[in-house]
């Protein structure tokens, strides 16, 4: 019975960690993101000639 109990505790253990690892990556990626510039342009989207024009008939 003391192994299974043990095994129980080991078990708990390596969740938590499992746990607190998964949260200190989804902190990582989300800093990362706030770091990348252009992902949200406030200059708004670049034009191209193709966007400006019709095409002729």
């Amino acid at each position: 019975m003391y192994a299974y109990e043990l095994h129980q505790v080991n078990a708990a253990e390596l969740i938590r960690r499992a746990e607190a690892q998964r949260t200190v990556r989804r902190a990582l990626v989300a800093r990362r993101a706030e770091r990348r510039p252009g992902r949200e342009d406030p200059e708004g989207r670049v034009t191209t000639d193709q966007d400006r024009f019709a095409h002729a008939a």
